[in-house]
């Protein structure tokens, strides 16, 4: 369950983030205010999903920029056509093997 309510932290601040990225980049008036506004309640859900939790912080938080990191690569490439670079990918891949180590301590 704990895995679960990552994903959603990492796909609302993620998405959130995008919102706000896409807002900045409009010029309709309306769209701009819309994509802000839907960015600002995503980020909000974010912080208060991720801290409304009893979780060991510093251990689920370090798994959780794994769930981040991978969220943020799939809305980068489907929303802005930005593909990862080799230096993303290796990134990436310390990322997860850290996410990894963290989820398999025990304390």
């Amino acid at each position: 369950m704990s895995l679960l309510l990552l994903l959603l932290a990492a796909l609302l601040e993620a998405g959130g983030d995008a919102f706000v990225r896409v807002g900045l980049r409009t010029p309709a008036e309306f769209t701009r205010l819309f994509a802000y506004g839907t960015g600002a309640l995503m980020l909000f859900a974010y912080g208060r999903l991720i801290n409304a939790t009893r979780w060991d912080f510093g251990r689920l938080i370090g798994i959780y920029i794994v769930f981040f990191f991978l969220v943020a690569q799939v809305i980068a490439w489907f929303t802005f056509g930005e593909l990862p670079s080799r230096g993303v990918w290796l990134g990436g891949t310390l990322i997860v093997l850290g996410g990894a180590v963290m989820a398999m301590s025990v304390n």
